[in-house]
């Protein structure tokens, strides 16, 4: 039986799983009176607050950005204090911004006012200085100094100049430098002990490269500055949690789960990454981290954490997404990964007591949705690709349109948890496969090495043999396939659609690269030094003519007269990372031969879309492009 993908009845339109979550983000004070979190307000995603106790008709809105919706805020230590990061329709050059609860009728406070091209990279409260916030900027636009901000004031004082592209400090809980580090040519990165009175610097290690594309992505003293935490691969093949000892520069593995790796994503907007390790508010001690599997899993570390875990696993049969806590360590707020039920809990460790907090998509039935089912597929050279299957529910999965969903990066990985682009493509009678192809994190050292040079080569090829493995057990309906991926996955979309068009009936590039030598020449000038290890590493150097000749032959603008399939293109005006120019080279190009080509552009938007009526407009595009091409 073959399944027609227009005729399934479908419960979900793109608005009940594209809208704003009804409620994220939840993080609790210091004092454990009030829960901050996300909910939309005027048509974008602001920041809330409410009595620890109250319900949200009881909250109150303490921001009110009508242009573009907020995705980070943190407290500071003085629970006065709510501050948030923003940037200007997409462009990522993000402030830091101040909330005043005590007076909720003020307008927010921008605590950056920072020149166009310049950003904030990081920003955390400072412990040891009570009312101030550390701020990782780029005032000199190839430098990443370091800054102490007085959020009262908002006086910016230069705590730590940076004196090379590349090499930076790292910092104890007081705020006093511990440790450097330094990315060498190779993308490799020293580290050595400093001596804050003399400057004197005593090498400990060196680790990383290619192994580890992003960098090593978990770098920070332990609060006492006695050790340095990093994500390392040692003898092993998964990547671990080490502490190296600042006197003896020995290794000492604090977390290791054999066949898993630290779950290491990439950042998701500047100071967030996404919580690898989970930490006490009051010391900055690290309670527990989260690995990599078919199922992320919770790594306890603190002893005196592990009550707390088994009490929070207790509530939900996900998987501890967030955590935060009161400075007490009492009052705790839990959010839960879960393929078709997140949710947020409150849980108290003296009382014992819990309570649900909230849905983030009340609206939506979890059994209606779709369930993320773990798969492993062999690529034709024997390496396993751990990946993700989703199915409509309700009918039977035999010859099933397939759309292939391609995740960015590439140095990042598909995991288990709720995903509102495979429900909605399910819904719609698709099978819907995402697959963490050679090169992806989160699979081990040998599977992100084996990516180098591979760029339209083996990477793709991982994507072909997945459809193959549908289209062999029958799922999937080889004439009906269909590639999806937004940045890195919009240019595996392009590279389908141009290197074997027989394979794919359709294609949607979501702001992907088309010409990897002018990706690479576009960067800003401070990255240069942290992209050794990546995309120099693994594709090439564009000021190297044999390397750029090579990356030309890899990327779709170089043979986008071989495109047939039809596409569909989406970009952000001012997308920092792919620049619009080289999705319309493509277009342009398509629209000459006849190709049929739509192109969707949001003057309101980045590097992906953010507001809620553009994701909606795209989706719609989205669904009418497969039913179009897949039926």
């Amino acid at each position: 039986m073959t399944v027609r993908a227009a005729s399934v009845p479908h419960r979900f339109e793109a608005e009940d799983l594209f809208c704003d979550p009804a409620f994220s983000h939840p993080v609790i004070s210091p004092d454990g009176t009030t829960l901050a979190y996300l909910a939309p307000s005027g048509g974008r995603r602001n920041v809330w607050v409410r009595g620890i106790d109250q319900e949200h008709e009881g909250a109150r809105c303490v921001t009110h950005d009508s242009r573009r919706g907020i995705l980070t805020f943190f407290w500071c230590d003085d629970p006065r204090w709510l501050l948030y990061l923003q940037d200007t329709d997409g462009n990522e050059d993000w402030h830091l911004f101040r909330v005043d609860l005590d007076h909720p009728e003020a307008a927010p406070r921008d605590l950056t006012p920072l020149e166009p091209g310049s950003r904030v990279f990081f920003a955390e409260p400072m412990p040891s200085r009570p009312g101030t916030v550390l701020a990782t900027m780029n005032q000199r636009p190839a430098r990443l100094d370091i800054f102490l901000i007085d959020v009262s004031t908002g006086e910016i004082s230069l705590l730590h100049e940076q004196a090379e592209a590349g090499v930076d400090l790292l910092l104890d809980r007081d705020g006093e430098p511990a440790f450097v580090s330094r990315v060498t040519e190779d993308g490799s990165t020293e580290f050595f002990a400093l001596d804050a009175a003399t400057g004197q610097k005593r090498p400990l290690l060196r680790a990383g490269g290619a192994e580890q594309p992003m960098g090593i992505e978990v770098q920070r003293s332990t609060p006492d500055g006695r050790g340095l935490i990093l994500s390392l691969y040692l003898e092993d093949d998964d990547l671990q949690l080490v502490r190296v000892d600042r006197e003896t520069a020995e290794a000492a593995v604090l977390a290791a789960v054999p066949g898993r790796s630290l779950d290491i994503m990439g950042m998701l907007a500047p100071g967030v990454l996404p919580p690898t390790l989970f930490t006490d508010r009051a010391t900055g001690n690290i309670l527990a981290a989260r690995f990599t599997g078919p199922r992320p899993h919770i790594e306890v570390i603190d002893p005196g954490f592990a009550a707390v875990h088994t009490a929070l696993s207790a509530l939900s049969d996900g998987v501890l997404g967030s955590l935060s806590s009161d400075a007490s360590g009492a009052r705790w707020v839990a959010t839960f990964l879960h393929d078709r039920e997140p949710e947020a809990w409150l849980y108290d460790h003296d009382t014992g007591r819990s309570r649900r907090l909230f849905q983030p998509h009340p609206h939506l039935d979890p059994a209606h949705l779709a369930p993320m089912e773990p798969v492993r597929i062999l690529a034709r050279d024997g390496l396993a690709l751990d990946s993700y299957l989703t199915l409509p529910v309700g009918i039977p999965a035999r010859k099933l349109p397939l759309v292939l969903v391609v995740h960015g990066g590439p140095w990042a990985h598909d995991s288990w948890g709720f995903s509102a682009q495979a429900q909605f493509l399910a819904d719609r009678g698709y099978a819907v496969l995402q697959v963490n192809f050679r090169g992806s994190t989160g699979c081990g050292r040998r599977h992100t090495l084996a990516a180098r040079g591979e760029f339209a080569g083996a990477m793709q090829t991982d994507l072909l043999d997945a459809v193959d493995w549908a289209v062999d057990r029958d799922i999937a309906d080889p004439d009906r396939v269909g590639i999806i991926g937004g940045s890195y996955g919009g240019y595996a979309a392009l590279v389908g659609a141009a290197f074997t068009p027989e394979r794919f009936a359709a294609a949607v590039d979501l702001v992907g690269i088309a010409d990897l030598s002018s990706f690479l020449r576009s960067l800003p000038p401070v990255s240069r030094p942290y992209i050794a290890s990546s995309w120099l590493a693994y594709v090439g150097d564009p000021e190297n003519p044999a390397q750029e000749a090579d990356m030309l032959a890899r990327s779709p603008i170089s043979r986008v007269d071989e495109i047939t399939a039809p596409l569909l293109i989406a970009h952000g005006a001012n997308d920092a990372r792919v620049r619009r120019e080289e999705s319309e080279r493509i277009v342009t190009s398509l629209r000459d031969r006849g190709i049929p080509v739509e192109y969707l552009l949001a003057d309101d938007e980045g590097h992906g879309f953010g507001n809620p009526e553009n994701e909606i407009r795209l989706q719609r595009a989205i669904a009418a492009h497969f039913a179009r091409h897949l039926t």
